[in-house]
């Protein structure tokens, strides 16, 4: 089986998968990347040696071979580049064409009546519902949007982004987070400081724990356009002491942070199309805190189960949790188990891998291979308005 993944770059996330899939199919498997990756995600370790990985192509360098292969290969999985160009001959020809999104509409639904947008969905999309087309869902809200637009029914399946998946003895992992040994709880906070994710949202648990006597340390893993706002005001409202700023580091010196956290935030609003550090958080045994919007939460994780899940932009219910996590040990460690146990069983890279080849295979052979649960299971349609309600289901879905 020849097959081919574009997209705009390889990143962190995405080399684990690719690996697998070159270890399985060899020189059969290519990934295309379309273009260069911009200087910041490069400043945060994102960027990865290209002369290390034999499977990577980047269009730009060799178009005339990149675009050979995209018309030739057995399966072509496309996705994450807004330029249709690369992939639209092969559409056309009716060969099969794996695409993989996050949200058509981040901003909001309404979005979908505008009828310059809907002709361009439907050039792009609808027009291909009854084709050999099929689309894989990088976020739970995506299956909504498609839905909309009326194109792929039947044809979308959950997806998302699998980062390098470690092993560990789990009670042990946690037995050595700072606070499941009386000591002070180790708050993590790693991203971009940025409006859409919402740092100062750290802080301000901080701020309760303080005023509660509540015994922590914070430590904000990044930088961005609110990095001094945020130094100044943990000077101003005393947390100094409590509070430590590292810049970026590379993603294996966050995961180290990862590893002793014993919670971790995830503030992001409805505009973080996935959240790849929630994966590692949950690998690496931490209790989560998330907002219901972010587009893998309601994928990976279930309400007072493998995370603590709070309505989009609810501050209070946000604190109310980060105070409840801080004070329940046994909570903590429950918790910190099944989020690892969610990453092992099912949203890792093997996992992954596996499962697309085994659909891949499927199409060729005329059927659809699909998983009852995780990557390429089925997506259900679920809207931004529903998904607070249903990280509160009974069982993992």
């Amino acid at each position: 089986m020849k097959f081919t993944f574009v997209s705009n770059y390889i990143n962190h996330h995405q080399i684990p998968v690719s690996t697998l899939l070159y270890e399985k199919l060899g020189e059969e498997y290519h990934f295309i990347q379309t273009e260069r990756m911009e200087q910041e995600r490069v400043e945060m370790g994102w960027n990865a040696d290209g002369k290390s990985l034999p499977w990577l192509l980047c269009y730009y360098e060799e178009p005339g071979r990149c675009r050979e292969l995209i018309l030739e290969s057995d399966i072509v999985v496309f996705g994450g580049v807004e330029d249709e160009s690369y992939i639209i001959e092969r559409l056309q020809s009716g060969k099969c064409v794996i695409r993989y999104s996050e949200r058509l509409y981040r901003e909001g639904q309404w979005k979908a009546i505008s009828p310059r947008g809907l002709r361009k969905k439907y050039q792009d999309h609808t027009k291909y519902r009854k084709k050999d087309v099929w689309l894989l869902c990088s976020g739970a809200y995506v299956a909504s949007d498609f839905h909309i637009v009326r194109a792929y029914p039947g044809k979308m399946f959950k997806w998302g982004y699998f980062t390098e998946t470690k092993r560990y003895d789990i009670d042990s992992l946690l037995a050595g987070k700072p606070g499941m040994s009386g000591k002070p709880v180790e708050i993590l906070f790693a991203g971009r400081f940025l409006p859409l994710k919402h740092p100062e949202y750290g802080l301000l648990l901080a701020q309760r724990f303080l005023e509660k006597k509540i015994p922590f340390h914070l430590t904000m893993v990044g930088g961005g356009e609110l990095e001094e706002k945020l130094k100044k005001d943990a000077a101003r409202w005393g947390l100094e002491e409590y509070v430590t700023f590292t810049g970026y580091q590379k993603p294996q010196e966050v995961r180290a942070y990862m590893e002793r956290a014993d919670i971790f935030l995830m503030t992001s609003n409805y505009l973080e199309g996935w959240g790849a550090v929630i994966n590692e958080a949950m690998n690496s045994g931490c209790s989560v805190i998330a907002d219901a919007k972010i587009g893998a939460v309601p994928f990976l994780l279930e309400h007072e189960k493998s995370g603590m899940v709070y309505r989009d932009g609810s501050l209070e219910e946000f604190l109310e949790y980060g105070e409840r996590l801080a004070q329940d040990r046994q909570l903590r460690e429950r918790l910190g188990k099944n989020a690892y146990d969610t990453i092992i069983r099912y949203w890792n890279p093997q996992f992954a891998a596996e499962s697309l080849l085994r659909f891949a295979e499927g199409i060729m052979e005329g059927r659809q291979a699909v998983n009852e649960s995780g990557p390429l299971s089925r997506a259900l349609v679920i809207s931004p308005r529903k998904g607070y309600a249903y990280t509160r289901r009974n069982t993992v879905i």
